[in-house]
């Protein structure tokens, strides 16, 4: 039986680097299924969009599977990684969310194993749990999915500490490694050394702590699956920023829009139509 897992599982097993765009909420989504076939939606983005407030564990899960839910409906046919941070804290509230998202056709989740309060990956002042209490935390969700695609995630910063977790998350039934926050492509292949033939995932944020890489450079490097956590939020934070800095200049008079590619009324309708026609159904016009 083909599920959305299976097929996040296949094209991470496929040649080259898989990229997974982040999305923040269905008009970020919109826009990127157009261009690939893959979204992550990243928890940065969710806390930002819906809550106005920073990645610190905010984010309550019912809000999360509803929003996962509604891009199933409108993208049935791009894979979606699901940033489920800590599980929100308890094992069993893990394992129930893990049931659900799984159920409304999320194709993965990513766990980490930060512990309260926790931090964006690539902020200052992580802390992490003691490394048996998260294996504990993970098996149970692993023992929960069906087909669901698990990637565990290690936000360790001690260097020796990275490689340890790193190798004992890879020996799990764990699909993908993330170490997030590699500060060098060294540290990418020693990561990558250890891990052994498990996929591993490489999480590229703009102004974060990792070298910004293609994904030539990324395939090279024997990195799987790439998540790009905030392009589209940081896009429309410069975009609306500078919009509204030129209304205010301009006394509040629109700017002229172009009726071939510029976007106004009939551009932004037209987009979202794409979201309940009936040709969504087809694979046909799936992003890549």
């Amino acid at each position: 039986m083909t599920t959305y897992g299976n097929q996040l599982r296949e094209r991470i097993a496929g040649p080259g680097t898989t990229p997974l765009i982040g999305v923040y909420d269905m008009y970020s989504a919109s826009i990127a299924a157009k261009h690939y076939d893959g979204m992550f939606v990243s928890g940065f983005g969710f806390a930002a969009s819906y809550y106005g407030l920073p990645d610190i564990g905010f984010i309550a899960w019912p809000d999360m599977v509803a929003f996962v839910q509604r891009l199933r409906g409108a993208f049935p046919h791009h894979h979606l990684l699901v940033d489920i941070d800590d599980g929100y804290v308890d094992p069993e509230v893990a394992c129930h969310v893990v049931e659900g998202l799984e159920r409304i056709g999320a194709s993965g989740v990513i766990l980490e194993d930060q512990k309260r309060p926790r931090r964006c990956g690539h902020a200052d002042g992580k802390q992490v749990l003691p490394l048996e209490e998260y294996l504990e935390k993970l098996n149970r969700i692993l023992a929960a999915r069906r087909d669901l695609v698990v990637v565990a995630r290690t936000d360790a910063t001690d260097e020796h500490d990275i490689l340890h977790r790193a190798e004992r998350l890879a020996a799990t039934d764990a699909d993908v490694v993330l170490v997030d926050g590699v500060r060098s492509v060294e540290w990418i292949q020693r990561i990558r050394t250890v891990v052994g033939d498990k996929p591993l995932l490489f999480n590229q944020i703009s102004g974060g702590k990792s070298p910004r890489l293609s994904l030539g450079e990324l395939t090279d490097l024997g990195v799987d699956v790439a998540i790009y956590s905030t392009p589209c939020l940081f896009a429309a934070h410069e975009a609306m920023d500078s919009a509204l800095g030129d209304l205010k200049a301009a006394d509040g008079r629109l700017p002229e829009v172009d009726p071939a590619s510029g976007i106004g009324v009939k551009a932004s309708t037209s987009l979202l139509e794409r979201n309940i026609a009936p040709e969504r159904l087809t694979a046909e016009g799936v992003g890549v």
